[in-house]
């Protein structure tokens, strides 16, 4: 295959040989190297001001970026070297702490009169006689006190405390039929009977013989919440009866009763009812 050359016009005068080489097609013919060319030149010169552009437009955001981030570092080092001096600042000052000293004057204990023999007596406890406590200045207290405001002191005093009585303990074994607050089932009345009526298993004897009532239970509510001693009052059926026991016994921990504030033992008493569809 012959290279094609884009700027070479020696296939015109070829073409246009024994023509009319003074037709416009000739003229434009023979320009076609120079015009392609100039279009070239044009052309890499276009890319290579794009480039240069691009390249140039590059630089400059990775110059500002790169100045952002050395601008963010100083503030960010500044601020933590700030940060330093006032702690450091805050540890070189000393906390005072308020101290508010009891103005006390000085005293004299007074002994109560009781009758011992002399060697069981302390010298600090020997009484002092009437003109010993009338030619001293000092006041009559409760206690040998060196006083440190003799003109608005005060005489200490003996401060009494007085002891809260104990609350009335509750018998741990004992069982209450009625209390102040009464136990009950998480939830209440109706979570009670919802929790029953999806646990129960209605026994097959009892279905196929058509045998339904109420069974009437009682039990114990412990300090804790469990249920315990779960008995029979009024039954219907032995099956139904061993079931109404067995249910009882699984179900979860109930709000303890409580007496006094303290929880207590509560015998309660719930009707299990059998009903057939």
């Amino acid at each position: 295959m012959a290279k094609i050359d884009l700027i070479d016009n020696g296939w015109v005068d070829l073409v246009f040989e024994g023509k009319n080489q003074a037709y416009g097609a000739y003229q434009l013919r023979k320009n076609t190297g120079t015009r392609n060319l100039k279009a070239l030149i044009t052309m890499f010169v276009g890319f290579a001001i794009i480039a240069a552009i691009v390249i140039a437009k590059v630089s400059i955001e990775n110059y500002i970026a790169s100045q952002n981030a050395a601008i963010e570092a100083d503030v960010e080092l500044q601020s933590l070297a700030e940060k330093k001096e006032a702690k450091v600042e805050k540890k070189d000052e000393p906390e005072v702490e308020k101290v508010e000293i009891e103005r006390v004057k000085s005293s004299v204990a007074f002994t109560v009169p009781e009758i011992k023999k002399d060697n069981e007596v302390k010298e600090e406890q020997e009484m002092k006689s009437q003109e010993e406590l009338q030619e001293t200045n000092t006041a009559i207290g409760a206690f040998n006190v060196e006083g440190n405001d003799e003109t608005a002191g005060e005489v200490l005093k003996a401060k009494e405390v007085i002891a809260e009585p104990e609350p009335p303990k509750v018998e741990e074994t004992k069982v209450f039929d009625v209390v102040e607050q009464m136990p009950s089932f998480p939830g209440g009345q109706g979570a009670l009977m919802s929790w029953l009526g999806s646990n129960i298993k209605y026994p097959v004897v009892a279905e196929e013989n058509g045998v339904q009532g109420r069974v009437v239970c009682t039990f114990v509510v412990e300090r804790d919440g469990s249920i315990t001693d779960v008995k029979v009052v009024r039954g219907v059926d032995p099956s139904l009866d061993k079931e109404a026991v067995r249910v009882l016994k699984a179900m979860p921990k109930w709000i303890p009763g409580k007496q006094n504030g303290s929880a207590v033992r509560v015998k309660y008493t719930v009707p299990v009812t059998f009903r057939l569809q």
